[in-house]
């Protein structure tokens, strides 16, 4: 009965807490996403109404020990699912107390691109799938597979169905209702090629909320996982061999290339990938040489190709678009553990901005 009682208050409860969580780099690595709590005396769904805070810089490998302090700025709200009720989680990004943005801050720049006058004019629209392992946390092997040893050939698992073939069905179902209930626009989820790895898609997503839905929803991951005492790994080839590796593909479409005629603006901004191809890679995530090698439906790191409904290109071009003369395109070669502000802003900076 007193557990009972816990629980509704801690349900029904009136004060809101705001959890912040903290990106770019954190720590150095990209991915390891860092989060607070803090108390507000009442409900709040405006991040322009939320206070600025800070935090230990130099316990996170972005500030000296003697000038610490590093300044959160409130940039996005969700529901959030795990304390429910008015409490949110809060997108924010790093400053230094000066103003300036932090080295690892990559929502600053990418914010300066969405809010360029022509790009903003073309709408972009984003749909990102990213792709992530499911790790055993005691042995570090991914989830379902024998210990220390390998599962059957790739095959039955893409999409599969049943004990043999599908693990941690629970832990992706559990995120996908959560991101639901978070209010991100998350699109679907399915079982990869790799047993033991997922796959969820955001969007359609307008301009810079796209990296902040993915880093939202790769918190929730975490959280979740965390509860199921599981490791997610966003490596783009967690595991070396005749296994696919783990990307996050970006659907990328302008107003242009939605409206008739839309194919012509399409192959032209393709061309303008094909022309900054080593620079893209550059940004496009650690350890991707290991994924695009040319195999498991990829193409090879060093060569720029596209092609219609073509999965082992570094562009694919749907076979609706090709048709329809319009619609959008998909680049393949972001890394799983890429960070989308720096991909999807880079993304339209060249497509739209950049004047080769």
């Amino acid at each position: 009965m007193a557990l009972k009682i816990l629980m509704s208050f801690l349900l029904n409860w009136k004060l809101l807490l705001m959890m912040i969580f903290l990106i770019s780099r954190i720590g150095g690595s990209g991915l390891d996403m860092r989060s607070k709590a803090r108390t507000l005396s009442g409900p709040v769904s405006d991040s322009r109404k939320l206070p600025k805070w800070n935090y230990d810089g130099s316990s996170t490998g972005q500030a000296p020990g003697d000038d610490s302090e590093v300044i959160l700025y409130p940039q996005a709200v969700f529901k959030d699912p795990f304390r429910r009720g008015n409490n949110i989680l809060v997108m924010c990004d790093a400053y230094t107390p000066g103003g300036g943005p932090i080295p690892t801050n990559k929502r600053f720049n990418a914010a300066k691109i969405f809010s360029h006058p022509d790009v903003a004019a073309e709408v972009p629209w984003y749909g990102i799938e990213q792709e992530y392992t499911l790790l055993r946390k005691d042995v570090n092997w991914p989830l379902g597979w024998p210990v220390g040893g390998f599962p059957g050939p790739q095959g039955p698992y893409y999409c599969g169905v049943g004990a043999d073939k599908a693990f941690g069905r629970d832990i992706v179902d559990a995120h996908y209702k959560a991101c639901l209930y978070a209010g991100i626009n998350i699109s679907g989820i399915n079982g990869e090629v790799m047993p033991g790895q997922w796959e969820f898609q955001v969007g359609p997503a307008v301009g810079i909320s796209a990296g902040d839905e993915i880093w939202v929803a790769r918190y929730i991951l975490e959280r979740i996982t965390e509860i199921a005492g599981v490791v997610v790994s966003f490596d783009p080839k967690p595991i070396p061999g005749d296994w696919n590796g783990a990307g996050a593909h970006t659907n990328y479409s302008t107003k242009s290339m939605r409206e008739d005629g839309g194919i012509d603006v399409i192959k032209k901004a393709i061309e303008k990938l094909g022309l900054r191809h080593k620079e893209h890679i550059s940004a496009y995530g650690e350890g991707n040489e290991r994924r695009l090698t040319g195999h498991h439906e990829t193409a090879d790191i060093n060569t720029f190709s596209w092609g219609v409904a073509n999965r082992g290109a570094s562009v694919r071009v749907g076979r609706d678009t090709e048709k329809d003369g319009k619609g959008y395109f998909e680049d393949r070669r972001p890394a799983s553990n890429m960070d989308p502000y720096v991909v999807t802003s880079m993304i339209a900076e060249t497509t739209i901005l950049w004047k080769p």
